[in-house]
């Protein structure tokens, strides 16, 4: 797991740093090292690997950010898990997932989640929670969904108009965007798998970089960390995520405000980090202020919502402050059993 500005200079510049591959190759003949710790379920003619725990209404679905896989939430879902169903999940080309096609927009992967959801006999209503730029996407899924949703909880997640750190300068996700637009989505048409996969799967050099705060969770899921962080087609599927997003990131911008864009009175807590990260930048100050602003902002997207400043945690409050996180989502659960309000403190 890294920090946010690294994290996301390596994300969202790997279109740029790794040949983007066809997602038109079915991998599900190839034999994990690790066997799958949930099921695969169709998503539109590929599979995705869910992991179900729990039962009862409504369901928690957690969203990962970018390069994270299921296992992510190991020290949260089995928690939720005791109060209702919960699922976790990858995305296409994550872990134990087959790819999916292209482009990989939020429109897409929404799509692809809630055909998994189906058939996996997991209808509505969802709680959605999503971690950086997993935000993005349960908001897509919202969006999308919306008759199925009925919560949210963004765990540090951007604003569309946020800026990161690249090079030591701010930029904007949505200033890459080249205005294109989002097909309908599609199902997979699967081909069979040639020899070269075989042969790249087989020369596979272990990532054993484990960097704070992943050291947080158990040494199995580590283990499984390196094994799934390793793997060619996660580097590809995360190419492919990122070439898409300020695409995504600049429609919300640009529709900001609108009623499809927002999520009416439906519970949402937004979860932000204590600092940004800012500090010794020249213009350290006004980038918090800027950050903190755009954080409240969020809450704008429901006349229903609070938000909690974390002084515990940096990017990553999944892992560093799950108690956080955990009484969060108990919030939202309890606010849409019983048609209240949240509590704001």
């Amino acid at each position: 797991m890294m920090s946010l500005t690294t994290k996301l200079t390596k994300t969202v510049l790997l279109p740029l740093i790794f040949a983007v591959g066809s997602a038109s190759q079915c991998y599900s003949q190839i034999k994990y090292d690790y066997p799958p710790t949930g099921k695969l379920v169709d998503a539109g003619g590929h599979l995705l690997h869910l992991v179900v725990m729990g039962k009862g209404k409504p369901t928690v679905v957690f969203e990962n950010g970018s390069g994270d896989f299921s296992f992510i939430w190991e020290l949260i879902q089995p928690e939720i898990s005791k109060i209702t169903t919960t699922v976790a999940y990858d995305r296409g080309g994550y872990a134990w997932s087959e790819e999916g096609p292209l482009p990989r927009s939020g429109r897409q992967l929404a799509y692809e989640l809630h055909t998994a959801l189906h058939n996996a006999g997991i209808d509505g209503p969802y709680i959605m929670v999503g971690q950086s730029y997993g935000g993005f996407l349960v908001r897509s899924f919202a969006r999308f969904y919306k008759k199925d949703v009925v919560g949210l909880v963004l765990v540090d997640a951007l604003n569309e108009d946020s800026k990161i750190i690249i090079d030591h300068k701010p930029v904007r996700i949505r200033d890459w965007a080249k205005g294109e637009h989002a097909p309908e989505p599609q199902n997979m048409v699967k081909k069979n798998i040639d020899s070269s996969l075989s042969a790249e799967k087989s020369k596979v050099v272990l990532d054993t970089t484990i960097e704070p705060p992943l050291d947080k969770l158990p040494l199995s899921i580590q283990k499984l960390q390196v094994w799934a962080q390793s793997q060619p087609v996660y580097r590809k599927a995360g190419g492919n995520e990122m070439n898409w997003s300020p695409e995504d990131v600049a429609d919300m911008y640009t529709n900001r405000g609108k009623t499809d864009y927002l999520l009416g009175d439906i519970p949402l807590v937004v979860l932000s980090r204590g600092e940004g990260g800012y500090s010794g930048m020249p213009d350290s100050a006004a980038l918090e202020n800027e950050r903190v602003k755009l954080q409240i902002e969020l809450t704008h997207l429901s006349t229903n919502s609070k938000i909690i400043f974390d002084k515990k945690s940096g990017h990553n409050i999944h892992l560093e402050d799950p108690a956080l996180v955990i009484d969060a989502i108990k919030q939202v659960i309890n606010a849409y059993k019983t048609h209240g309000r949240l509590k704001v403190d």
